[in-house]
């Protein structure tokens, strides 16, 4: 055999070597490059987890609700209430929070936890009894102890939502259970805490699983690797984005302990839909489909919310629960195969029926008054801001008033229009509309915004927005003028029909009501609305003096100097009409229009704290003599109708109605409430109706569904105001002879002094002798 020559194997050598060397300077170049790219890798994941790790929308919620014996109440709103705070009705005594059970007059429930930076409070069982429509004793339920006051947690009225619209509540590891860490361990990666962020063991175990069912039942991605594609990555699905997740995985195991991956994974992982808004991580999943914490999720709860990660849509319970059903028992049982389920408890889970919470979609509460809170939040903070830093915003709104104001308005529109065809219209955009607003008097909080018949149809905000006459809405502005000038409800006024000159034409107001005497009182005349005697007393004492009262009360419309203007000719908002008539119920202070309270960030530190602000515009004895002149508007007057539409309790009040019946309005109110409803068409046509026929109704419907806001009291008389009997005719005050003595308030400084002159005896006599002397001096 012929021996290799010395040369050619030196060549060979040197080719081998140039080979080996090549290899080893591609694998090194190839290292280098991992290495590099890892190393940018792993400053972009610290970047993004060094900072703040998510967005999370700013929560907007309504005020809190208080329960005390002896509020007047009714018992199906305050289910329904609970039903929306995310109780679950149950058969046995509530064991769990969020529980309550139902038993004729009796509600029991497990309070739920509240963790909201303006009210933090534990859970604990009470039972609350109600009779004949008000609550008459609330008390712990397992010791007996009563309570005298029961706080329920503010509502969740919307989010602020980014273009991802993703809706989250971030947790801390610590609050997750054990066997809800572990459902999630053995739906997802049961070596989890055995590897280094790939697991090459459960490929292959899921590959046989799958193959062997014929069915996807495992997935080869660690959570690891599922928390770096979700996080980081987009969904599609090549081979360069497996591999990125594959190294960053790794990287992200040297980078975060076992515990600080999980904690990242749950708040981050995807878990179904809400209408539009995405629900992302374990906690906003636990209320979403359980209507409570993570911390109090049973075993088959966490097992079902773990089953959802493969394909949250396909799984979800609110979709197809024997489907949810039979994915949480695979969990459940996978769970009990690893050791971390008993047998016992196995078949416990498994036998516990599926049944989420359920849910509201944002946008169903009170989007006229959300849009007016957002107007005022993006004022103060930017959509980007509002949309990432889970700002917390407490707000005025009292979500029994505001859903009884919804209701009532709806019922209104439509009764009218059954009862006048010619009201109804096809068009959404040309419906016959309303409004409702509702305020404390003394706080300016406002309780209720209702800005249409239909938030979908038509979003302006006819309480915020819209500019319409008050027509004799206003009228009580015109008699406060009156007041100020030394008038008083006995001051008598010409009813007489009178022509005024008002840009050289001749103005003749005329009464809508039937009411012919050519002389009436002050009272009479607010309480029938008469035209022709409130357009006297303005004149009396000047229209510019009517507009210079009026405008301390924050109209920001014009007021032009007419006679007409007595009448509300001028348009007017409603917002700032409802406000100037808190004044009257407020002691003369007129309340700022509030909706924010208090403003967290996600720290729970206060970024911002809404006082009530008031000014004094009227004192407070002048503010009671308008309520009681508006109280005979309810008693006697134009709203005396009222009295049969259910309403007993003491109400203050004024109707209004525009010329061609354009507009219809009723404002009343109580000391603790009050109330404007405004019906109308937007392009001005006629509603065929009145403020007492159209408005006062749903005003009435209205008040008898918050019974707990009706009280029966009443106003109390401040010291500068005396009650005297005067004549009815005179004003005067009363002798034995007067027809019909009443007895009527006033001002201490303007009470009448004299008694009555046409009805006392000795003028009576005189008045006679001096007609016979003068018949026969004729003589």
């Amino acid at each position: 055999m012929a021996q290799e020559h010395p040369t050619q194997r030196g060549k060979k050598r040197s080719l081998l070597f140039a080979v080996v060397k090549g290899a080893a300077m591609l694998l090194l170049a190839v290292f280098l490059a991992i290495a590099g790219y890892g190393y940018f890798l792993s400053k972009d994941i610290d970047k993004r987890f060094s900072g703040r790790r998510w967005s999370v929308p700013s929560r907007v919620y309504s005020d809190s609700m208080l329960l005390y014996p002896g509020e007047r109440i009714d018992l199906p709103r305050l289910i329904e209430k609970l039903t929306r705070l995310g109780y679950r009705r149950t058969d046995m005594r509530p064991r769990q929070r969020g529980e309550m059970r139902v038993k004729e007059e009796t509600v029991e429930l497990f309070l739920k936890d509240i963790q909201l930076p303006a009210m933090k409070r534990e859970g604990f069982p009470v039972r609350i009894g109600v009779k004949q429509g008000a609550i008459t004793s609330i008390s712990r339920l397992i010791s007996g102890e009563p309570l005298y006051l029961l706080e329920l947690a503010p509502e969740e009225l919307m989010l602020f939502f980014g273009p991802e619209r993703e809706q989250r509540r971030l947790i801390s590891i610590s609050q997750v259970p054990e066997h809800v860490k572990r459902a999630f361990l053995a739906a997802e990666d049961v070596r989890f805490y055995h590897h280094r962020g790939l697991d090459p063991r459960g490929i292959v175990r899921a590959l046989y699983v799958n193959l062997r069912y014929r069915d996807v039942r495992q997935g080869g991605s660690t959570i690891t690797q599922q928390l770096a594609k979700n996080y980081f990555l987009t969904p599609e699905r090549t081979l360069s984005r497996k591999l990125k997740e594959m190294l960053m995985a790794v990287i992200m195991e040297v980078m975060f302990e076992k515990d600080e991956i999980l904690e990242m994974y749950f708040n981050e992982i995807y878990l179904g839909q809400k209408g539009s808004v995405a629900v992302n991580g374990l906690g906003e999943a636990s209320h979403f489909y359980f209507g409570k914490s993570v911390e109090d999720l049973l075993a088959d709860e966490g097992a079902l919310i773990a089953g959802l990660v493969r394909a949250p849509n396909l799984y979800s319970p609110y979709v197809d629960k024997e489907r949810c059903r039979a994915r949480r028992d695979q969990v459940l049982a996978s769970m009990a195969a690893q050791g971390w389920l008993s047998a016992e408890k196995l078949q416990n889970a498994v036998r516990n029926p599926v049944e989420p919470v359920g849910f509201q979609t944002y946008g169903e509460k009170a989007p006229y008054f959300i849009d007016d809170l957002s107007r005022q939040m993006q004022a103060l903070y930017s959509p980007e801001d509002l949309s990432r830093l889970g700002i917390s915003i407490f707000t005025t709104l009292d979500t029994e008033v505001q859903q009884a104001a919804e209701r009532a308005l709806l019922r209104g529109l439509n009764r009218l229009e059954e009862a006048d065809p010619a009201l109804y219209r096809e068009e959404p955009g040309q419906k016959l509309q309303g409004a409702v607003l509702v305020m404390q008097p003394k706080t300016g909080y406002i309780l209720a915004m209702v800005g249409g018949r239909n938030y979908a149809a038509s979003q302006f905000n006819r309480t915020t927005q819209a500019k319409r006459q008050p027509g004799s809405a206003f009228k009580p502005f015109v008699f406060l003028a009156g007041l100020d000038h030394g008038f008083t409800p006995a001051s008598r006024l010409s009813n007489v029909p009178k022509a005024y000159e008002v840009d050289g034409e001749q103005w003749e107001p005329q009464n809508a009501s039937s009411l012919t005497e050519e002389e009436v009182s002050l009272r009479t005349a607010l309480a029938a609305s008469l035209n022709v005697a409130t357009v006297d007393l303005a004149m009396k004492i000047g229209v510019e003096e009517v507009i210079r009262s009026a405008s301390d009360y924050g109209f920001t419309t014009p007021l032009k100097p007419v006679p007409s203007i007595a009448l509300g000719t001028m348009e007017l908002i409603p917002l700032e009409l409802a406000r100037a008539y808190c004044a009257f119920a407020a002691d003369g202070m007129l309340p700022h229009p509030l909706s924010i309270m208090d403003v967290f960030d996600d720290k729970g530190n206060v970024l911002d704290r809404r006082h009530m602000s008031v000014k004094q515009v009227t004192t407070p004895e002048k503010a009671f003599i308008m309520s009681s002149l508006l109280r005979s508007v309810v008693t006697e007057g134009t709203a005396r109708s009222i009295q049969g539409l259910g309403l007993a309790q003491p109400i203050a009040g004024k109707t209004g109605t525009t010329d061609n019946s354009r507009d219809a309005w009723f404002i009343g109110y109580t000391p603790d409430l009050l109330a404007l409803v405004w019906i109308g068409f937007d392009d001005g046509a006629s509603i065929n109706g009145t403020g007492a026929s159209a408005a006062m109704p749903i005003w009435a419907d209205f008040m008898k569904h918050i019974p707990q806001h009706l009280s029966g009291n009443w106003f109390r008389t401040p010291p500068g105001v005396m009650e005297k009997t005067v004549c009815a005719r005179t004003g005067q005050l009363a002798v034995p002879l007067c027809p019909n003595p009443v007895k009527e308030h006033f001002l201490a400084d303007h009470a009448p002094t004299e008694f009555c002159q046409q009805h006392d005896a000795m003028n009576s006599f005189r008045r006679v002798w001096n007609h016979v002397e003068d018949f026969f001096k004729e003589q």
